[in-house]
């Protein structure tokens, strides 16, 4: 180890476990060499020394999620030949169980995602999980899944193979050394200060500090949503004849996994109502160490996982272990650049996967650092995805007995969290609950999903893979949508003020499209990177010479914040203000929506006084709002931001309004299934920065030729120039009216598997389920062969007949929006 610190690098790591050696490696991979890693107390102290060491896929549902993962267990398969240190990884293989239909159906649906992606994940039949792993009491399993790639490694081993592999790349690595301050010069920053009062100037801060990532963030403004809670393992002693290469077990009817340990089983708990741990923070000297059991809380946690292995209670426990492991609201980690300061980056909050997601963590990020952009869709993992109220005490409080068990359970696709609720509600909140509303939660926004025909039937007793009772509500909601008019309440959606001399200049460089237009025109838009590759699709609204409204998705709100933030070019004046909760945004569409609004308002709202794409203030009883005559489902309609101390007058006002007109309150599922039939894409759903608007048939939003050029527009005018692509996304609507698509859900055309669905739902006027999704040949995908392709969909290992289009299926001339 070098002995003294220098007085500069290029990068700085704080904390030398998993995450940070991880990170180094992949940056000296990337010629990437004056790299130091600060460790306050000494490599794996904090948490990678108990890690349990698993290198196992469990059930991945998005791209970016198998590639991290795969491109850890290759390398942590090869590490050991190219350092010369153990990393004892063995591929023992990897079972997952399941004892109940909806278990297998959910396996079933992911498996031939996860086989897309490189991951060997395939169905056993019970008698063969039994034979794999026979000091198990499988008796009542109906099916099991295989990664016979899949394996186990030591922690200690292996942060110290990938530590000689960093310092053969030209790293640096200190132990002992105790960062107290990231130096920051403005809003950038510019090095670190030690305990010792030592500075390290750096053009890149890296914060790695596992669960002490949050409180330091905290003290400069960074916020990262993270907190560390009790996780439990039990080894038990010695299993006579227990097999060294028994496969990892995970079985989410115990939330247990099981592997072998020294001769014994280790059994390790991802039990429901888990306890936070240190809510005030972690101690700085708190190294190797344990937290003491609560026996009794877990208690009958360690009965439900022995019921899988009785057979062990034979045997006395060699070790009950507890220490803590971080997690994060969402269950995702914190990764990326820091919103408060430049050349801040971050990767923790890894959910106790911080060896299995190590590596690929690592690569992504030092990929960041060094090329300016990720190789990877970063939509769910971008730390700037999260607001400061998800890092409050209460809410880590609240939040984190969920967590573990929801990690290791059963999976449903619409289930959202059942605790730290209603941390932002829209002023409608009691009116809509009054009305029959069940809420989902949407990044902290409490969301209308569905609405019953009483608040006492708005409930869900158990979810499905398959239709649920509120389903025929929905198509309900949905019809009315098509045939009269519905209300959405769609406050959770962000709005910024832009002003400002240099606003127009500042989003006509963000801008694919034209934003230069006249007063009260709505331009929507794409914002890309220099690759082309999707950074947010929204509407800019001109409202006058210096002013305008940028209106995104609620999932979207603090990347597009930080991307418009970062490229006010110096000199350049602009202010932009979160106004989102000033208003409350009150949809009204449908074909009566025009009938609706001129029995509560005075504008000329014709066709021609009012035409599509504009917005302009009118009144609503005793309101003005600014209203625009956009929509998101293809129908008739306006968007109403109404202020906020008006709304819910508004609200009634409309709805009494509307009584005779089959007026409706409609929410998020109907939101999905309208605009998925007129195939409307949304950035961070089913597009990402790995996708560009040209293959993604946003072409049209596309202005190569506007004054001024945009960002990213080179890229996008060599892809366009390829002429018709080989990669395209397409809808699709099933032909059998039975099956449901949720996404990723695999697309043939003939024999050919050729992309995977992105987002589905059920489209009730188009009479099946209907999705979108990319589809990618070696040849161009032409019309013609869309038109004439023989298309499927494979939903849980069945393959069913499917429409295919390049245009919404839906009213594709836009007749219905333009009346």
């Amino acid at each position: 180890m070098p002995d003294t610190l220098p007085s500069h690098a290029q990068t700085v790591i704080i904390g030398g476990g998993s995450i940070g050696t991880n990170t180094a490696y992949h940056l000296t991979k990337l010629g990437h060499r004056d790299v130091v890693v600060l460790e306050q107390g000494q490599l794996t102290s904090g948490t990678t020394w108990h890690a349990a060491g698993l290198i196992v896929a469990g059930l991945l549902k998005s791209e970016a999620e198998c590639e991290i993962y795969t491109h850890g267990r290759d390398l942590y398969a090869r590490l050991e030949a190219e350092t010369g240190l153990p990393t004892g990884f063995r591929d023992v293989g990897y079972l997952q169980i399941a004892n109940n239909d909806e278990r297998m159906h959910e396996m079933r649906r992911v498996a031939p995602f996860m086989r897309r992606f490189g991951i060997n994940c395939y169905e056993i039949s019970p008698r063969e999980a039994q034979e794999m792993f026979p000091i198990g009491d499988l008796s009542d399993v109906r099916g099991a899944f295989y990664i016979p790639e899949d394996g186990r490694a030591n922690p200690v081993d292996l942060t110290m193979s990938l530590a000689k592999g960093a310092r053969m790349g030209g790293a640096r690595i200190f132990e002992g050394v105790r960062v107290t301050e990231i130096m920051a010069q403005g809003a950038t920053a510019t090095g670190v200060r030690t305990q010792s009062g030592q500075t390290i100037t750096a053009e890149n801060v890296v914060i790695c500090g596992g669960m002490w990532s949050r409180q330091l963030g905290e003290r400069h403004g960074i916020t990262l949503p993270l907190q560390a809670a009790e996780h439990y393992y039990l080894i038990t002693e010695t299993i006579p004849d227990l097999p060294r290469d028994l496969p990892v077990l995970e079985d989410p009817s115990t939330y247990t996994y099981y592997r072998e340990e020294v001769g014994g089983l280790m059994l390790g708990l991802f039990e429901p109502g888990a306890a936070a741990w240190k809510l005030g923070g972690i101690p700085d000297d708190f190294q190797f160490g344990e937290i003491e059991p609560d026996w009794d809380r877990v208690g009958p946690d360690l009965e439900k996982a022995y019921s899988r292995v009785p057979e062990t209670m034979k045997y006395g426990v060699k070790k009950l272990f507890c220490g803590p492991e971080s997690f994060t609201p969402d269950l995702a980690p914190l990764v990326g650049p820091t919103p408060a300061l430049r050349n801040c980056w971050v990767a923790c909050g890894m959910n106790s996967l911080g060896i299995l997601n190590g590596a690929g963590t690592g690569m992504v990020l030092a990929h960041w650092i060094v090329d300016g952009l990720p190789p990877i869709d970063v939509t769910g993992i971008n730390v700037n995805r999260f607001q400061r109220s998800e890092a409050t005490p209460a809410f880590r409080r609240d939040r984190t007995p969920e967590l573990l068990g929801k990690l290791f359970g059963q999976h449903f696709h619409n289930e959202s969290p059942r605790t730290a609720r209603n941390v932002k509600r829209s002023v409608l909140y009691d009116r809509l609950t009054a009305a029959g509303a069940y809420f989902g939660e949407g990044n902290g926004w409490e969301q209308p999903d569905w609405f019953a025909p009483t608040p006492e039937q708005a409930k869900i007793d158990s979810y499905s893979w398959f239709r649920q009772t509120w389903f025929d509500w929905h198509a309900e909601e949905h019809r009315a949508a098509r045939e009269d008019v519905v209300l959405m309440d769609m406050t959770s959606m962000s709005c910024f003020l832009v002003q400002g001399r240099d606003a127009c200049a500042l989003l006509s460089r963000l801008s694919c499209n034209e934003v230069d237009v006249a007063p009260g025109r709505v331009v929507y838009t794409a914002w890309v990177n220099e690759r082309g590759g999707f950074e947010a699709d929204l509407t800019v609204t001109r409202l006058d010479t210096d002013r305008f409204m940028v209106v995104v998705g609620e999932n979207s709100h603090g990347h597009t914040e930080m991307r418009m933030r970062r490229h006010i070019g110096a000199g350049e004046f602009v202010t932009i203000t979160d106004v989102t909760a000033g208003r409350t945004q009150i949809n009204v569409h449908g074909p009566k929506a025009r009938e609706l609004m001129q029995r509560v308002s005075g504008a000329d709202l014709s066709n021609e006084g009012f035409p599509f794409m504009t917005a302009r203030e009118i009144d609503v009883g005793y309101a003005w709002v600014l209203a625009y005559r956009v929509t998101f489902i293809g129908e008739l309609g306006w968007e109403l931001h109404v202020p906020a101390t008006q709304a819910v007058q508004t609200y009634d006002l409309l709805m009494e309004a509307g009584r005779d007109l089959g007026l409706r309150n409609a929410g998020m599922q109907t939101l999905n299934s309208l605009r998925l039939e007129k195939a409307y894409r949304d950035f961070g759903i089913d597009v990402d920065n790995t996708d560009n608007p040209i293959e993604a048939g946003l072409g049209f939003a596309v202005k190569l030729d506007k004054p001024g050029g945009f960002i990213g527009r080179d890229a996008l005018a060599a892809i366009r120039a390829q002429g018709v692509p080989k990669t395209r996304m397409l809808q699709f609507l099933l032909k059998d009216p039975e099956p449901l698509m949720y996404g990723n859900e695999m697309i043939y055309l003939g024999d050919r598997q050729v992309g995977y669905i992105q987002v589905g739902g059920y489209g009730h006027s188009l009479g099946g389920a209907v999705g979108i999704g990319f589809a990618e040949l070696d040849e161009p995908l032409t019309a013609q062969i869309v038109a004439d392709g023989d298309w499927s969909i494979e939903i849980a290992g069945e393959r069913i007949a499917a429409t295919a289009s390049l245009k919404p299926l839906y009213d594709p001339g836009m007749a219905k929006i333009r009346c």
